[in-house]
């Protein structure tokens, strides 16, 4: 009778065991919880809420456009194009993650996938556009010479015969070697990061550099021993953001830059970054 008990209690046990395993699986295996669930009704299939994660690749030494940020103790790219992508992406629906790199590493990025596209004050110039696609233009700005105070180096003529530091790979760059093809003796450095062209200019390595104005205007304001001078001209000099040739990506950014534009959000963050009215 013992050994009877025991083996009705064992087939007993199991019968139970199977019948809990089977009130908690998934039935079929679609994610569907089974019909008849006592416990509080049906269990509601859970939707896949993982978002795609977009790599913008930026070069975070061109305040306020992006540039890194301490303040909070730890280092973080911020500025006005970061806001821009991160309001972008959320609009449709993606993760952002940005990579910083040199100014002349940003479009061969986007050839080689290891970026979905390109923010940093760019400018769709003829020959970056024979490399990768464009956005609409979101911000308009102007070039300016930068150098010390009383150096009476305010217009390109003034250049002659000057030392003059430009970003590589930036518009600035293209703009001093067709300056130089009128201005007598203009001699020409790149470097990779703007904050090492002002010092050049600080050190008197050079004699001045050409940056964009609202970059101009941060570090002039961070330097008072240099001013910058702005370089009128009739040509656009607009950002825009880059990405690989056919990309889908660039009509999505044009609908939601339009959108910016047209509801405030891309004033609010000229204003916010830039000052202007």
């Amino acid at each position: 009778m013992k050994r009877k008990s025991s083996i009705l209690s064992i087939t007993f046990a199991s019968l139970l065991a199977a019948v809990v395993v089977a009130g908690c699986g998934t039935g079929s295996g679609t994610g569907q919880a089974p019909a008849n669930n006592q416990a509080g009704g049906q269990e509601q299939a859970q939707p896949d809420t993982e978002k795609k994660t977009l790599v913008m690749a930026t070069s975070a030494d061109y305040k306020p456009y992006e540039f890194h940020d301490l303040s909070s103790g730890k280092d973080e790219i911020v500025g006005f194009d970061i806001d821009i992508a991160n309001y972008i992406a959320n609009e449709l629906g993606y993760e952002l993650q940005v990579t910083d790199m040199n100014f002349d590493g940003l479009v061969p990025a986007l050839q080689t996938n290891r970026a979905d596209f390109v923010m940093a004050g760019m400018t769709p110039t003829p020959d970056r556009q024979q490399n990768a696609d464009f956005s609409i233009i979101y911000y308009e700005a102007k070039n300016t010479i930068v150098a010390k105070k009383d150096s009476q180096l305010d217009k390109p003529e003034d250049l002659s015969g000057k030392k003059v530091a430009v970003q590589l790979g930036s518009i600035q760059e293209t703009a001093a070697k067709e300056m130089a093809k009128t201005v007598t003796g203009l001699q020409i450095t790149s470097l990779n990061k703007i904050g090492e062209i002002v010092e050049e200019v600080k050190t008197g390595r050079v004699d001045a550099a050409i940056i964009e104005d609202t970059v101009a205007k941060g570090f002039v304001e961070s330097n008072p021993e240099l001013q910058f001078s702005t370089i009128e001209s009739d040509e656009a000099n607009g950002s825009a953001i880059a990405f690989p040739k056919g990309s889908p990506l660039t009509e999505e950014f044009n609908r939601v830059i339009e959108e910016m534009q047209n509801n405030g959000e891309m004033e609010k963050l000229i204003n916010k970054w830039f000052g202007q009215e």
